[in-house]
């Protein structure tokens, strides 16, 4: 009996209310102005703003993302991601201007991507001067490795690599791998 209703309360668990607890979630968010595609299953996340939010088809989250739109209300979207991809748990996008990912990348855990900078002027306080921004863009079929940090203006081309840690400042060309802190390039896909 005991193996039995393990089984059964696990099915239950993960095949039926899991399922509703998803489509309640989605439903919700999509109300609050959230683009979800179809076959995007929409885990436990935070979003601060979920207009400012656009999520492809059969795209792979996992949970506590954090979707973060560091502005005042204004028509979004400004995070863009689109078909088929895979954003692991713990993923931060803390985003004033705008964030594209393409299509098919591969995000680990733990990723930053942030497009604004303070101001480091030494004539006033740096947390009352005005913030630099500007967009981040990710190509398609790119590879982001555990606890990447993206910053503002980088572009990632298609079927770039960047390895674990990295911290990247600079624009990446396609098919190169990078690493490091700050990032450069460590080799070529082959």
């Amino acid at each position: 009996m005991g193996k039995f209703s393990e089984r059964f309360f696990f099915v239950l668990r993960i095949r039926y209310i899991n399922k509703y607890i998803f489509m309640l979630r989605k439903l919700s968010l999509k109300i609050q102005g959230m683009k979800i595609g179809a076959s995007t299953v929409t885990p436990k996340m935070n979003v601060t703003w979920p207009h400012q939010v656009s999520i492809g088809n059969k795209c792979r989250l996992e949970h506590d993302i954090y979707f973060h739109y560091d502005g005042i209300w204004k028509q979004g979207p400004s995070i863009i991601i689109g078909n088929n991809n895979f954003i692991g748990f713990g993923c931060e996008f803390n985003i004033t201007k705008k964030i594209t990912i393409g299509n098919n990348c591969l995000i680990a855990a733990g990723s930053k991507f942030i497009d604004h900078n303070h101001g480091t002027a030494l004539t006033e306080l740096m947390r009352t001067q005005k913030s630099t921004e500007d967009k981040i863009v990710i190509g398609n079929n790119v590879w982001i490795g555990a606890n990447v940090v993206v910053l503002k203006g980088v572009i990632i081309n298609d079927g770039a690599i960047i390895a674990a840690g990295a911290v990247l400042n600079k624009t990446v060309p396609a098919d190169e791998i990078w690493g490091g802190i700050p990032a450069k390039k460590i080799g070529e896909r082959k």
